[in-house]
Parts: structure tokens; sequence; C-alpha cells
């Protein structure tokens, strides 16, 4: 085993502690790391694989809370963005520093975006209903692109889901049909190949002791200073893409 891919375990173990903590930012947290340690071409499948393992979780524990119509909405405007993402990161596959800039600029700005959210004390922006659509639209392209456009998603479902295991419910019914399609979608590519379903293998099982790890952290530890950790990680990695790049 390479120091890269230990790396990258120890990469999927932390991320996910942090999500199970703050109930978001994993997948976005986890993938510039990733994409540093072991490349796109396998932190795209895997951290595609653990986010939908989890989010199948949650939907069997809270299916009865799914709000239906809230999941149609953002289905029905996030399918097409995740679209116009799938071809961009085709389009743009081979030019490694243009992926990196992108992926670090989105970083920085959800690392931007939820801080101020955090100091404003608010869960959501005002006027979202307005902004709404462009926010899912918006998501599902970078969701297409690099798996973790759930901030964006987060932010308009919590202005519109207000009971926890409602929102909890419905954000994982999106992302188990989004990520659902896109392990379809990379296993057409031929992006699952033997070392990467070892690797995806040995993640799930570090992904299941993260969960339980966090869960306990989450009962110890304040939540607001496992968010101000979470955005200046954020920051960092997303600088970190940049002067890869």
């Amino acid at each position: 085993m390479t120091p890269q891919l230990l790396g990258f375990y120890l990469v999927v173990l932390l991320s996910n502690i942090v999500q199970c903590v703050t109930g978001f930012a994993g997948t976005v947290l986890a993938m510039p790391f990733s994409v540093m340690l072991v490349g796109m071409d396998v932190a795209k499948p895997v951290l595609n694989i653990l986010g939908f393992a989890a989010s199948v979780w949650i939907v069997c524990r809270f299916r009865r809370d799914v709000d239906k119509k809230a999941l149609f909405t953002m289905l029905i405007v996030s399918l097409p963005g995740m679209a116009v993402g799938v071809l961009l990161r085709n389009a743009l596959n081979g030019i490694g520093s243009v992926l990196f800039v992108l992926l670090g600029v989105i970083v920085i700005g959800f690392a931007l975006m939820n801080a101020v959210l955090f100091f404003l004390k608010r869960d959501t922006f005002p006027g979202i209903r307005y902004i709404g659509p462009v926010m899912l639209a918006l998501g599902g392209v970078v969701h297409g692109l690099f798996v973790c456009g759930g901030p964006l998603l987060v932010t308009y479902a919590s202005g519109r889901l207000k009971e926890t295991n409602t929102f909890r419910a419905t954000l994982s019914a999106v992302w188990v049909l989004l990520n659902g399609i896109l392990a379809v979608s990379d296993a057409a590519a031929g992006m699952f190949t033997p070392q990467t379903i070892r690797t995806g293998l040995v993640s799930l099982v570090i992904l299941a002791a993260a969960l339980w790890f966090g869960s306990l952290i989450a009962k110890k530890l304040p939540r607001n200073a496992f968010l101000i950790l979470t955005y200046a990680l954020m920051m960092i990695s997303g600088v970190s893409l940049l002067l890869k790049a």
C-alpha cells in the first residue's frame, strides 16, 4: 500500500467524521485532498460511492420523512445541471490544471459562503426562494463535475425544509438518485478498475468506522468548533489546489 493511498484513507476517515458531526461538507472537504493524493479518476468514483452508501442508509432509516414535493423540485432542476457538469468534466478531461483551478475556486467559494452564513447565524440566505432554482442548477453542475455540489443544495434545502428528519431524509434521497446516476456514468466510462473497486471497498469499511466515531464526538464536542475547523480546512484545500495548478 502506497503512502498516497494511506493518505487517501485518512482523508476518508477524517472527512466523514466531520460530515457526521456537522451534517455537511464531507465530500467537498475530501475531494481536493483526494485528488492530490490519488487523482481525479480514483477520487471521484470512490467518493461518489461513499456518498451513495451513506445516503441509502439514511433514507432507509427515515424514509417516511422524505418530502416528495421538495424532492421532485430539487431533482427536476439539479439533474439537467448535473448532465452539464458531466459533459464539462468529459470535455476538460486531460486538462488537469483547469480542473484543479475550477475545483479550487469552487471549494473556496463554498467555504466563504458557509462562513458568512455561520457568522450571520443563519441557516440560509435571505431571499433564497428567488435564487433557489439557480443554486439548484449550479449545485447539479458542480456535482456532475466533482461530486461535491452538496453545499449549494444544502443551502437551498435549509430554507425550505425546517424539520430535521425531513431535511436529512429528503437531501439523502436526492444524493441516492444523483450519486446513483453518476455511479452508472462512471461505470460506463470504465472508471471502476480493479484497483478502484478495492479502494472503494476498503473506504466503505472506513466510512462505517467514521460514522460511528463521529456520532460519539458529536455528543462530546461543540458543533461550532467543528464548523470553524471545517471552513478553515476547506480554504486551505482550495488554495492548495490553486497552487498545484
